[in-house]
């Protein structure tokens, strides 16, 4: 259970470490002889009142030097273990690495891979530290994992990139919500308890998922498509508003350009062709398009379910252009939002992680940009490199084309799709360094580990799901063995040549951050530390002092030159991979409410662990009788890229045709094998919810499982 609220000055108001939530806590020193801090209730904070899931609850146990890294450690080739080794070791054979590589492959020999998790001071130290001091365009980040297909549609359509508009207020307030995709009820569970308000408002709720998830249970309509055909259900739907007259034709007239085309795109999907093509029955269709449309405010929100398909730009745009048809962006309680995953998911792509961006949400290929930039940083625009390669794309040319990675507070060998090349790629590097509180599975491989600062041991702000930048507070001084991010960038910038640049006070990072991002789409220009104490966290953009943020997008104008929303003409067409008589199954995957991400942190909290200890297979009865399987016993599942094996869980909550795994584990049961990286054209999101698979009985003389 949650400490009671306390009034003692050494609690310190915070946020959890995990989702874009970003939720409420409080910590103070915990009543234990071994020291450390427990959490206490936060009814303030507005987003989670005081909620908090059991990842959150139990957030502290991970800094426990039981489980966490406490001190460098550097590769003996010799016997091929990681050994204890001090930091002015670690951190000269860092930068000898990254230097050797720059001088005989020249700046892009080096690559850099970010964490959604980051703090968006050490997300904006990241982007310059790569294209400064290493001068390389080659660094991602995991975010484009998590909302770039969202990210991508939303700047096509409204101009400007954030996940929700609007806050998570309005959700309760509106007429109808369909969600499209998401599981809140495991990923985030103290929003669930916006649908139940909206649900006592009288509000309606439609949800989305091949699975009858814990969230679909909540919903007065359930529709389960086959997976990898929502861009056919949200055609199908605005097929049925366009025939049954329901388009706001005032708004698409004055807010909006494009429409004819839009129409006549979705019109060519006509309500019995979308029924074979999702399962989902013309009955359901035509009451879902009635629930939205006799709301008189309405929403839809999207998260990975759509976004995570070589098509996830074209699926988020048709679900806005069913919001745009229906007049619904910029009105109270209604539009479109992307629930974003990762704690820093928002935040982390806004200050130049991502590929191809400069911080304040700058294009890096833009001349006026570039010139913004580089004069903050003191620089002539001609050194910053271009775009380079997106997430996917950089981790398989590692040890091709890139000899060396710094990777910062990811675990791709678990999160990647196809996971055992992604591995393959790592162990093929002339270097690799890792900057992690623990010893992930892609630390493991690392020539040079270095242990960093955790959530409640540093200061630095986040940017939740709502556009709302949070400020988190340090609360615990860290082991003396480790250091801050900032504090690693800043050392190894001097043992390459920068002596100045990269402060490791966050404060100071953040003032800096400000004015590189003024002017931009994401202008934090107006926003301090003291601003964000004082009122719960500021809304970007926020272009001064006096200015009060922006909780609510496109009110009055949408964030394109002409001020109107552009509707996009898309169209279905089929996953990247389609079933066939080799692999006649659906695979899916997702996540479970004791863990996160990777599982790198949460599989070491023992409540966490015991709640949920190993991967499992979710499939149908009627498929587990086919195949040969009871519930509990192991089945394989393999694709053309690998096999997995878990044990089976029979329920009658997902389709037949169609298989759920769990992302959290390495080992034999890595649902990540088997995924397939086909990449989205615009996004480059790869297709985590759609591949081939077949399924397999396990005998006890079945050999292990392995990576193709």
């Amino acid at each position: 259970m949650l400490a009671a609220a306390a009034t003692s000055p050494s609690t310190t108001a915070t946020h959890c470490p995990y989702c874009a939530l970003q939720c409420g806590m409080n910590l103070r020193p915990a009543q234990d002889p071994q020291g450390g801090v427990e959490v206490v209730e936060r009814t303030d904070f507005p987003v989670n009142r005081g909620a908090l899931c059991g990842k959150g609850r139990t957030a502290p146990a991970v800094l426990s030097s039981h489980v966490r890294l406490t001190g460098p450690l550097i590769r003996n080739h010799a016997t091929g273990a990681l050994e204890p080794a001090g930091w002015e070791e670690a951190l000269r054979a860092v930068a000898d690495g990254l230097r050797r590589t720059r001088e005989t492959y020249g700046p892009d020999g080096v690559g850099v891979f970010g964490g959604g998790g980051l703090t968006n001071e050490k997300a904006y130290s990241l982007g310059k530290f790569a294209r400064l001091v290493l001068g390389t365009s080659q660094i991602d980040y995991n975010g484009r994992f998590c909302m770039s297909s969202a990210a991508a549609a939303h700047t096509r359509a409204f101009g400007v990139d954030r996940g929700m508009p609007f806050p998570l207020e309005d959700v309760p307030r509106s007429g109808c919500v369909i969600l499209v995709g998401s599981n809140i009820a495991e990923t985030m569970p103290p929003a669930l308890r916006y649908l139940t308000e909206l649900k006592e408002n009288g509000g309606r709720l439609v949800v989305i998922d091949p699975r009858r998830t814990r969230t679909a249970e909540q919903a007065d309509l359930h529709l389960a498509p086959r997976p990898g055909t929502d861009l056919a259900l949200a055609l199908g739907l605005l097929h049925l508003v366009v025939a049954e007259g329901r388009v706001d034709e005032d708004y698409v007239r004055e807010r909006t350009t494009g429409w004819e085309e839009a129409r006549a795109a979705a019109m060519s999907h006509w309500p019995a062709m979308v029924e074979r093509l999702t399962g989902v029955p013309v009955p359901q269709l035509r009451e879902t398009v009635r629930m939205f449309c006799d709301a008189d405010s309405a929403m839809v929100l999207t998260a990975r379910g759509p976004e995570q398909q070589a098509k996830g730009t074209d699926t988020v745009g048709a679900w806005i252009n069913l919001c745009l048809a229906t007049g619904r962006p910029g009105r109270p309680h209604s539009g479109y939002g992307c629930l974003t995953g990762q704690g820093n998911g928002q935040g982390g792509r806004e200050h130049g992680q991502k590929a191809d961006q400069l911080p304040g949400y700058r294009k890096l290929d833009d001349p006026a940009a570039r010139a913004h930039v580089a004069a903050v940083w003191g620089v002539d625009p001609d050194v910053l490199p271009g775009p380079g390669r997106s997430a996917y794309e950089l981790l398989d040319a590692l040890g091709r084309d890139v000899k060396a990675l710094l990777v910062m507070g990811s675990n791709p060998v678990v999160s990647a799709p196809r996971a055992g090349h992604v591995e393959d790629r790592l162990r093929s590097l002339d270097f690799l360094a890792v900057a992690d509180v623990v010893l992930s599975e892609t630390a493991a491989l690392a020539d040079v580990v270095l242990p960093v600062t955790q959530w409640a041991e540093e200061t630095g702000t986040m940017t939740n799901l709502e556009g709302r930048v949070l400020l988190r507070r340090r609360a615990l001084t860290p082991p003396e063995g480790v250091r801050s991010d900032l504090e690693v960038m800043h050392a190894l910038a001097g043992r390459l040549g920068w002596e100045k640049g990269f402060p490791t006070d966050p404060e100071e990072v953040f003032d800096e951050l400000r004015r590189a991002s003024a002017g931009g789409l994401a202008d934090y220009s107006g926003i301090s530390y003291r601003r964000i104490a004082e009122e719960d966290g500021v809304f970007w953009p926020c272009p001064g002092p006096d200015h009060p943020g922006t909780p609510r997008l496109f009110l009055d104008r949408f964030a394109t030159p002409d001020g109107r929303a552009r509707f996009v003409p898309v169209t279905h067409r089929p996953a990247g991979e389609e079933p066939d008589d080799a692999y006649p199954v659906i695979l899916t995957t997702g996540r479970v409410v004791s863990h996160y991400q990777s599982g790198a942190q949460t599989r070491r909290v023992a409540e966490l662990n015991a709640a949920a200890p190993e991967p499992f297979v979710e499939l149908h009865p009627r498929l587990a009788e086919r195949v040969g399987v009871a519930d509990g016993e192991p089945v394989a599942v393999v694709s053309r890229r690998g096999r997995a094996v878990a044990p089976a869980r029979l329920t009658t909550a997902i389709r037949p045709d169609t298989v759920f795994m769990p992302f959290h584990w390495y080992g034999e049961g890595r649902a990540n094998t088997l995924t397939n990286p086909a990449l989205d054209p615009t996004s480059k999101m790869p297709e985590f919810k759609v591949c081939a698979v077949r399924l397999e009985p396990v005998t006890p003389n079945d050999p292990a499982p392995s990576d193709g």
